[in-house]
Formats: C-alpha cells, sequence, structure tokens
C-alpha cells in the first residue's frame, strides 16, 4: 500500500483482510505485525507529516478506508488545546522509542559480530597500508611481500588490535585469493599479497558504505551474489557498448548454466538486483528474456562484497 520512506498524505483503517507492517534491513525485509479488520495504519505520520517509518503490504485481498490528513486536519482544529498536545506528545514518545530500540538493536548485533565492519576495515587498513609502504616486490612480481613484524607492530602497538584478529583475516584473504601466507617454521611467516591496490579500495568503499544513511546504501545480499557471478561470467564473453553496458541473453543463460557453471541460473535471479538498479530491467529478446548492465562496475564490487560475507560468517577468533 506505501513503502518505508514514501510521503505521508493519509492514515487507513482495515475493513476487510491482512496487511503486514515490514522494516527494511539493509536490502532486505523484517516483518514487525500482521494487522486485520479494526486495525489502523500509518497514523503517526498525522502529527508531525514524516516519512513513512515501515511499508505496508497486502497479506490477502485487503480493502481499507482511506483518512486523507489534509481532511482530518480540518477536524483536528476544533479539538482543545490539551487534547491536541497529549495526542503529540504520545506520538513523539513512540517514535522516540522506536528509534532506540532501533539503535540498541543495532549495538547489540555488532557487539556480537566477531568481526564487526569497523573491524573489517581496520584490519585491511593495516594490512594495505603496510604491503604498501614497507611492502617489497616478489621476485618475479607476481606480489608484494609484507613484512610480518612491521604488520605485527602496526597491529598491536599503533592500532591495537589483536594478533588473533589480523591472523583470522589473513585466512579470510587466503581464502579468497588475494593473498598467500606460507609457515617457515618457528612460528615464522611469509606473506605474499597479490594486490595491495584492492585493499586500500575496499576499505575506502566499504567505509563510504558503512557511514551512509541506510535508505542510501544499495549492498548485493549473499543470496544475490550467484547471479552476479553468473552475469560477469557471461558478460566478460560480451563487447560492451560506448557506455559500458554488456547486453545478455538471460533465457540462454538459463540453458547454460549447468553445463558453463556447475548451477542452475533462473532468469527471475536477477529480479532483486534489478530492483536496486544494479542491473537494468529485463526485457524481449528475440523470443528471449534479454538484460543490460555496466559490466565494469558489478565487476568491481563483487569481489568486494565476497570479502564482506566471508567476514560475517566468521564465528570465533
Amino acid at each position: 500500500m506505501f513503502r518505508e520512506g514514501d510521503a505521508s498524505l493519509a492514515m487507513y483503517v482495515i475493513k476487510t483482510g491482512k496487511l503486514g507492517i515490514l522494516k527494511s534491513k539493509g536490502n532486505s525485509e523484517i516483518s514487525l505485525a500482521e494487522l486485520g479488520p479494526g486495525d489502523m495504519v500509518g497514523e503517526m505520520a498525522f502529527f508531525d507529516q514524516k516519512p513513512r517509518s515501515a511499508s505496508a503490504r497486502a497479506v490477502s485481498d485487503t480493502t481499507v478506508i482511506e483518512l486523507p490528513f489534509k481532511a482530518l486536519n480540518a477536524q483536528f482544529k476544533t479539538f482543545p488545546e490539551w487534547s491536541k498536545a497529549i495526542m503529540r506528545t504520545v506520538n513523539n514518545h513512540l517514535r522516540n522509542a522506536n528509534q532506540r530500540i532501533k539503535a540498541l538493536e543495532k549495538s547489540e548485533e555488532e557487539s556480537n559480530a566477531v568481526f564487526p565492519p569497523h573491524t573489517v576495515t581496520r584490519l585491511c587498513a593495516i594490512l594495505g597500508t603496510v604491503a604498501k609502504v614497507y611492502g617489497e616486490k616478489t621476485p618475479d612480481g607476481s606480489g608484494t611481500l609484507v613484512p610480518p613484524g612491521t604488520l605485527r607492530k602496526y597491529t598491536i602497538q599503533i592500532f591495537q588490535q589483536p594478533t588473533n584478529k589480523m591472523q583470522t583475516m589473513l585466512e579470510v584473504l587466503q581464502g579468497l585469493g588475494h593473498l598467500k601466507v606460507e609457515e617457515l617454521g618457528e612460528g615464522r611467516q611469509r606473506i605474499t599479497v597479490f594486490q595491495p591496490d584492492f585493499l586500500i579500495r575496499f576499505v575506502d568503499f566499504y567505509n563510504d558504505f558503512l557511514f551512509k544513511s541506510e535508505d542510501k546504501r544499495t549492498s548485493i545480499e549473499e543470496k544475490e551474489m550467484k547471479a552476479v557471478k553468473a552475469l560477469l561470467f557471461y558478460g566478460k564473453k560480451a563487447t560492451p557498448n560506448e557506455k559500458g553496458e554488456v547486453k545478455l541473453n538471460l533465457t540462454q543463460m538459463q540453458n547454460d548454466s549447468m553445463r558453463d557453471l556447475g548451477a542452475l541460473f533462473n532468469v527471475d535471479d536477477v529480479n532483486s538486483l534489478a530492483e536496486k538498479k544494479l542491473v537494468g530491467e529485463k526485457f524481449s529478446l528475440e523470443g528471449a528474456l534479454g538484460m543490460s548492465f555496466n559490466f565494469a562496475e558489478l565487476e568491481t564490487q563483487y569481489p568486494y562484497w565476497e570479502l564482506i560475507h566471508a567476514c560475517r560468517k566468521i564465528t570465533r577468533t
């Protein structure tokens, strides 16, 4: 019926059916409540005209009575001042309580995470900086050797991070192919970072993402990564136009995916990516379904989100 962030112009009374109240969390949604006949929706915005704080979506065939704020305001002006003051105060208290609950939930979520987002950026920044400033090129030029003693000093003494967290980060990055750790015995290691610039760019990307307001964040969820990987696999074979966009036959991708990728790609797997405008909308293409997207932009983001999701999976360190 309306989306979180929409302008508030009316409240509604449910006559028949059910409405689900949904709250955005990143790029997914969580269900807050399910309302039925007689319940009212959107009434809080009547007092302060703030955008919708949640979305309302019909769960079943639903009939509502619309009460436009413009008409209600005319009646509200006739109320006694003390009555209007009480109603505004209750509304403000409810909004403030919702904000405090949201802040507490976010704080609890981050405190329970083994690798909170800002720990990820801090560790990658340390590693990338030490590699760029103190590292030496490998003899074959394939990477940069990071001096373990300097990395340890920056981790513990300068940025006051536990060495076991840095070691876990090294393991994560090695698993994703960004570096190589060789054990030399007696606790000594040879650490080769293949692209120090990737770590620096990742830190800038993730830091910018974290400091954006939630309504301006566009993330690639873990369940969407398979579709992005398929788009990049086939997109690499296509020729981009002058805008850097490639055009793909999604139907053909679906038919060839098991053979080429070992996993089924479905044309509907890209729907959520299109909603976020990470890729273009689907269109008809010679009896099939097609899609266009900027290959370079998606290719750049994919390894960043691969690293983010790998860090989110860490349960102990």
